[in-house]
Order: structure tokens, then sequence, then C-alpha cells
């Protein structure tokens, strides 16, 4: 499919002489199934396409036609018959953001020129296809038009320019959350989707952020401006030169809003051409175990690995929801397991849950396919009715270093989420500066370089010690885990896991040397550990003549900022 074409009814469309049965005959040549008309602010191209197949209608049960007007005719209904041609638009928001809405192909025109007009499109601008309009609607409100509508809401080129999601914009970062995680809001089209790498956009937004915990679909279109690839400027594409593949039951509208609006998010892929099937599995594989993924070779009773899938569950249930892959193990180069019996398995899987949990978890249980062998796919939702438990008493939380018994505080920041959300409504993680802004252990050195005024959020992932202090010869250590901004108190050395283990001996060896810390502006790399492909970095921030260490930050936890002082200073 290609979700992203643009036709003579834009004004910037680069060969005006186009015919629309020139369009379809070209998206019959790249071999593409479905297709959208999305003109600037406008539905003319697609408008100007019925009415010419409405004509030819007329003249045909006038016994009117024209040896040409039949075959132009047959062609279009031959064509038609084949491709799934959908009306919609690409609506210029306010500050220039595009929007696409996507609408069923018998939609009337006059509707869709009403969700126009209700998005505050000019009438006088209504057929001339620009991409300058001036004040419009907002985003949020262009989302919710389309959606109520029942349209499908696609955040075009979101990456790039006039994107919602594009790195380096000005505005803060609650307003690209909303933009980003607004339920009405059904794809991200992305230009890097076939790209891989730690700063794609898919790997951004596949819920592993905190402040962004809704896995988003990526797709990608070609936003062609012309029938074939401009020879010299590469660059402006045609039609079905970036393309998505689609699983479908069948080729309605219906169908792909199911699919789009669902969260499996196996059901799209970057088309590839004639090419080995897609793996799944694999795909996980190479990106590795994460907060939001999790994998076991077994769920065998013996040697506790099915109650480790429980406890994988009842984690991401209590965190940001994820994905368990059962039947093989992380490492992509070992040979998947595989479950004999999946379907028996998978029995004794809902068995166990309804036995050990309160409340049962939200989650989806299904098969794929790795290397000729059946695995259980396990998809987790973040939980309604925390906290989740094992057995009455268990509390699991998930963090980059795997799952963890939760410790008291955790437990009660579990419990006030939920009491917020049985009281009708969400505790949305809080990224404002008041609530981020932790009280720093004063820095063992004094900082003369000048402060700034601009408030930089801390990482989204790793660990602070924040405060220290020693109790009958034993120090306890006040932690906030930056993935939440929950305060954990009374950790010591002894009871620490994993991560909170290495902040506290890092803290307890003394502050970093100012003068060793690597700078750029306030932000400072600390150092980094390396484990395979995983890298684990320690940061530092430069805050009012004191100085905040964040221990064991992953890429996935760094804003822009941050990961430019990486990118600049990791060599």
């Amino acid at each position: 499919m290609d979700l992203h074409l643009h036709t003579p009814g834009s004004n910037d469309y680069q060969e005006p002489t186009v015919s629309y049965l020139d369009i379809l005959r070209q998206a019959e040549l790249r071999g593409l199934d479905i297709i959208a008309f999305t003109d600037h602010n406008t539905v003319a191209g697609y408008a100007a396409m019925r009415r010419e197949i409405d004509m030819l209608h007329f003249l045909q049960q006038l016994d009117r036609l024209t040896p040409h007007e039949a075959r132009r005719l047959a062609e279009y209904e031959r064509l038609l018959e084949k491709i799934l041609v959908l009306p919609g638009f690409e609506f210029t928001a306010t500050f220039g953001f595009h929007i696409i809405g996507l609408f069923p192909p018998d939609t009337p025109i006059n509707f869709l020129d009403h969700l126009l007009l209700t998005l505050k499109i000019p009438l006088d601008s209504l057929q001339t296809g620009s991409s300058n309009v001036g004040a419009t609607a907002d985003v949020l409100t262009a989302y919710h038009v389309i959606d109520d509508a029942g349209g499908i809401t696609v955040a075009a080129h979101a990456n790039s320019s006039n994107g919602v999601a594009m790195r380096g914009m000005s505005f803060g970062g609650q307003t690209r959350i909303a933009y980003t995680q607004d339920p009405a809001l059904h794809v991200l089209e992305v230009t890097d989707l076939e790209k891989r790498g730690r700063h794609t956009t898919q790997q951004f937004f596949n819920g592993s952020k905190p402040e962004y915990p809704r896995p988003m679909r990526c797709i990608q279109g070609s936003d062609a401006h012309r029938l074939t690839r401009d020879p010299e400027q590469q660059k402006s594409l045609g039609i079905g030169d970036r393309i998505t593949e689609i699983l479908l039951d069948n080729l309605t509208f219906e169908a792909l809003a199911v699919v789009l609006k669902g969260s499996d998010l196996s059901l799209t892929r970057p088309f590839r051409g004639k090419a080995p099937a897609y793996d799944f599995v694999q795909a996980a594989q190479e990106q590795g175990e994460s907060v939001v993924q999790a994998f076991h070779k077994s769920m065998a009773e013996r040697g506790g690995h099915f109650m480790a899938v429980l406890a994988d569950i009842c984690a991401m249930a209590n965190t940001n929801g994820g994905t368990i892959y059962v039947g093989v193990s992380a490492d992509p180069e070992e040979k998947p397991a595989g479950i004999p019996q999946p379907a028996r398995a998978i029995t004794r899987l809902k068995n166990g849950i309804v036995k050990h949990f309160s409340p049962e978890p939200v989650l989806e249980i299904d098969t794929l396919k790795t290397q000729g062998r059946s695995i259980i796919r396990i998809t987790v939702s973040t939980g309604p009715d925390l906290p989740y438990a094992i057995d009455q008493y268990r509390f699991y939380v998930r963090d980059e270093s795997g799952t963890n018994i939760a410790v008291r505080d955790e437990i009660a920041q579990l419990v006030q989420r939920g009491l917020q959300m049985s009281r009708g409504y969400a505790a949305p993680v809080d990224t404002s500066s008041e609530r981020t802004a932790a009280p720093a252990v004063p820095a063992a050195h004094t900082l003369d370089e000048p402060q700034g005024s601009i408030e930089i959020a801390p990482p989204r992932t790793g660990v602070e010690v924040v405060a220290s202090e020693e109790r009958q010869g034993t120090t306890y250590h006040t932690l906030r885990d930056l993935r939440n901004g929950n305060l954990i108190k009374n950790v010591t050395k002894s009871s620490a896991r994993k991560l909170w283990h290495y902040a506290i001996t890092q803290t307890e060896s003394g502050t970093p040397d100012p003068k060793k810390i690597r700078w750029q502006g306030r932000l400072g790399l600390v150092g980094k550990r390396q484990r395979d492909d995983r890298t684990w970095w320690d940061l530092a921030l430069r805050d009012n003549g004191d100085m905040r260490i964040y221990y064991g930050v992953t890429d996935s936890g760094m804003n822009d900022a941050w990961l430019a002082l990486i990118e600049s200073q990791d060599n």
C-alpha cells in the first residue's frame, strides 16, 4: 500500500497534465493493492476522478459513449476492481504540522469538504490544494475530528519536515508526547522505516520510553508529487517508491482500519519486494531485551521457567506493558527451541495466570513461526487495575535490566497509581520540572562554570542517588527511578539490585571529578559500560552550582540534548 499520494488536485503537483487514470495505471505497474489520494487540504483530486467516472457512466446509460470513452471507462472499472483507492487529505494544522485523514471509498465528497471546513480550511482555499492555508485547527483537534468521522488518522512524515515527531522541534516534551500518544492518532508515517539503529523513529516509539508508553505503528508512504521518481532530484519520489506491506483478511477499508487501529504491530512492515519472509521474532531478537521486551527459551515448570514467564507478565503489567517471546532466547545467533505443542502450552499458561494472578492482567497470547519453529508471543498491556501481584504478595516491576521484585516504595507508587485510575483518571508520567527536579547531592567540587537558566530534563532511564544517610554504621540511600520519577528510600548496598548496586557503589566511592567529565555546556559524559551490543551511560548535569549524576542511562532514555552530547563525545 501507498497511503500518501498527491494528484493534480495539489497545486504543487509536478506533472499537472497527468490524468487520474495514469495514476491508477502507475499504481498497478508498481504492484500496489491500496492507494490513497491525499492532496493538500482538499479532496479535489479524488472528486475530479469520481466526476469523470460518473460522467462516463452517464454517457453509457444514454448509449452515447465514443469508442475512446468506452475504453477509458472499462480501464477505470478494471483498475478500481483491482486496487482499493481511498479518498483522503493531508491537512495542515496549526504551526504547519501535516495530518493525513483516510476514509472509505464511498464517503460523500461534501462530507469530506465539511470536515475540512470544520478544521478551519478557508472556503476559498477548499479547492486550491495548497499546503499554506493560514490559521487552522490544532493537531489534537484534527486527530479527533478525523477519528470521530470514522477515518484513519496518520501523522504524515512524522520524523521529518512538518512532522509531529521531528527531532529538534522547538516545542516542549509534553507537547510532543500529546502529539504522538493521543489515542485518536492511529499511525505514524515515517521516512526511516527501513533504517536500523538506536535513533530510528520506530525504535523511539516502540513503547520502551516511559513518557511514550504507547507503542506506535510506523508505516511508510511515498508522498509522491509525480508518477515516477525525478531522475535529477532523487528525493522527489514517484508512486510506489516507498511503500508498506500489510496483512489483511480482505481488500476493504474496514479490514485496513482494523489493522491500522489495532495493536498487533507485526501486521505491517516495509515492503522489500520479492524477498524471504520477514521474521518478526528474529527482528525482535536483534533489538534485544528491554523494558518492553523479554525472551524465554522454555516455560517448563522444572527449573522455575514457568514462574519466570509469569513474573515478566506481572512486571510489564505494572510498568509499561510489553511483549514476551517464549521458546526462543534473546540471542539472534542461537537456534530457537520452539514450543512443541503451542495450543496446549497456551492453555497451561492461561490456567496459570488465572491461578496465580490477582487481578488478572490485560494481555493477548498467540503464536508465531521462526526458523520453522513455533513460539508463543504474549503481548501485555499496561494494567488498568494496579498493582498486579502473583500469589497475592509478590509484586514485580520492569526496568532496562530485566524483571525485579518491587521494593516497598515502588509498591506504594503502584497502589497510588491504581487508586488514581479507580477514581476515573490515569496517572501519566509527569515530565514537568517540578516533578523531576530532585534534591541534588552536594557536589564534591564547586562548579564555577556559567549555569544558564534553561530547564534541562533528566534522562528517562537509569537512576540517580539523591540522598545518603549513615545510621548505625550502615549507609542508607534514596534513589530516584528516572523512568517514572519515583523515590525509593532506605536502599543499602547489600540490598540493592543490579543497577541500584552499581549506582550506590559509584556514589560511595566518591563524587566524580568535574575536571575529568567531558562537558558540553551543562551536560557531561562521565563514562559508559558495555556488554554485547548494549551500552549504559553515566551522565552529569550542572544544576545551579551543584552536579547531578545519572547512572545506567540507555539510549532509549535520552532526549535530543542528551543524544547530541553522546554523539559529540563518544569517539
